[in-house]
């Protein structure tokens, strides 16, 4: 048997180990792979391992060997899922491995907003404290989240991870969703509704036809000009020419993302230097323990097809 590891980088920049790989076969690991590398690394593989390398039909067609794919990831958008149906390849994502993060990285983008913590410190360390003539001082109004309302749109498990964390703080908790269900101190409601009433929008919806784009001039115009809004979903999921404007023209009070339209984004981004824009490398899945436990999952992935009884498959 031989496995090959595209892009291993991402989820084991070196605090984690390949080597269970070992206990199949003859493995490699690549750190990255390029689009012109991808069949010269994987034409003799009977797994691969990839994250976002993708593998599309016309790469699919010349693996001969290829017998079983693993993601190491949820989404699994860079396969062809048809392809491997039909010709009964088993592919396997790593399913609800980083709700918990992900929810993290909503409030940590809300509360560096509603606290301003890194340019208080960032004046601290800058000698602004030691020539003030008060012992507390604001550079940027800080804000409580207690009976704010928060949206969310989308609620499967980060969704409703995310409300747990909003009514420990006290916030009024509302949701868009097309399957709802009842739960305590969660008001379920239209869209439109849901804009206008909000303090803070996070998106927690999936990347489709009807949610590309889903945030454009006229879902940002129905928003208060005090509000945030929160994109650790997928970056397709907003324009960011319009969210952009937005923020410049005060349509919408700042925002925080963790994903983006393009991945790595191109410079000149228009959200690129926009003070009330916080932006973060796609990380809400890249602490220790999530990745760990991906590769945990991945472990049981792979020896469940070695056994002949593929776990977690899109196909």
């Amino acid at each position: 048997m031989k496995i090959v590891v595209l892009d291993g980088f991402a989820e084991n920049p070196g605090d984690l180990s390949w080597d269970w790989l070992g206990e199949y076969g003859q493995f490699a690991v690549y750190e990255r792979t390029n689009a012109d590398q991808i069949y010269e690394r994987s034409k003799d593989s009977d797994i691969i391992l990839t994250n976002k390398t993708p593998l599309n039909e016309e790469i699919l067609k010349k693996l001969n060997n290829l017998k079983f794919i693993e993601l190491l990831s949820t989404g699994f958008n860079i396969i062809d899922i048809d392809y491997c149906k039909a010709n009964s390849i088993p592919v396997s994502n790593i399913p609800t491995y980083s709700t918990e993060a992900v929810a993290q990285c909503v409030f940590a983008h809300i509360l560096d907003y509603t606290n301003q913590v890194h340019v208080h410190s960032n004046s601290v360390h800058n000698g602004d404290w030691s020539t003030s003539l008060d012992f507390s001082y604001t550079v940027k109004p800080i804000y409580e989240l207690n009976k704010k309302t928060i949206g969310i749109i989308g609620f499967g498990k980060i969704g409703k991870a995310v409300s747990k964390i909003a009514k420990s703080f006290g916030m009024n908790v509302l949701v868009y969703t097309n399957h709802p269900i009842p739960i305590p101190d969660v008001e379920f409601t239209d869209l439109d509704n849901l804009l206008k009433s909000s303090d803070f929008v996070t998106l927690h919806c999936p990347l489709t036809q009807k949610t590309i784009g889903l945030v454009n001039k006229d879902f940002l115009s129905k928003m208060k000009n005090t509000a945030m809004l929160i994109n650790t979903s997928r970056g397709p999921v907003v324009d960011e020419s319009a969210l952009a404007q937005a923020l410049k023209d005060g349509t919408i009070a700042a925002a925080g993302l963790d994903v983006m339209c393009k991945e790595p984004p191109e410079e000149g981004n228009p959200l690129f230097g926009l003070e009330n824009c916080s932006i973060t490398p796609h990380i809400a899945w890249a602490g220790f323990e999530t990745r760990k436990r991906l590769m945990e999952i991945c472990k049981e992935n792979v020896k469940a097809f070695i056994n002949g009884n593929p776990v977690n498959t899109v196909c």
